[in-house]
């Protein structure tokens, strides 16, 4: 990725809406965008399989899990799925597990932190919703930036 997001607040910055820093970098890729895809959902990620599941080519899949810390959203099989599905990154408001292996895979992946609990495998939650978290609301369909410096949002892609 070419375009950084410390560049993009310079050119950019009243377009934009910085997300508080409080990720942490788990991915084989650091710097990463697309349109983003949402999923609300809490403890439980069938939804977020499903979603991964689909063709990700230039999205992001930004997943609200309600800032749990108390079970993973994503393991190294969804992340290999979202891999294979050319998504361009997945940001959790919640944790992962197999991080040593997530880090190997080809993806952007940030996430509050790790966690080795599996997650419900219900269905609750929703997709393709605005959610809301780091200070910042993602919407479908806008763009999101990430790279070592941290996460933005714009409304349509700048790059």
């Amino acid at each position: 990725m070419a375009v950084r997001t410390a560049d993009l607040c310079d050119e950019h910055g009243d377009r934009l809406r910085v997300v508080a820093p409080m990720f942490r970098d788990f991915g084989g890729v650091a710097a990463f965008h697309g349109r983003i895809a949402t999923v609300k959902v809490f403890e439980d990620n069938l939804l977020v399989r499903a979603a991964l599941s689909r063709d990700g080519t230039g999205s992001v899949l930004v997943i609200d899990g309600g800032g749990s810390l108390r079970t993973a959203l994503v393991g190294d099989q969804i992340a290999r799925l979202a891999c294979d599905n050319r998504w361009a990154g997945i940001v959790i408001n919640g944790c992962i597990r197999d991080s040593v292996e997530i880090g190997r895979i080809a993806i952007g992946v940030r996430a509050l932190g790790t966690n080795p609990a599996r997650p419900a495998k219900t269905g609750a939650g929703e997709a393709m919703v605005p959610v809301s978290f780091g200070g910042v609301i993602f919407v479908p369909g806008e763009h999101l930036y990430a790279d070592e410096d941290g996460v933005v949002v714009a409304a349509s892609r700048l790059d």
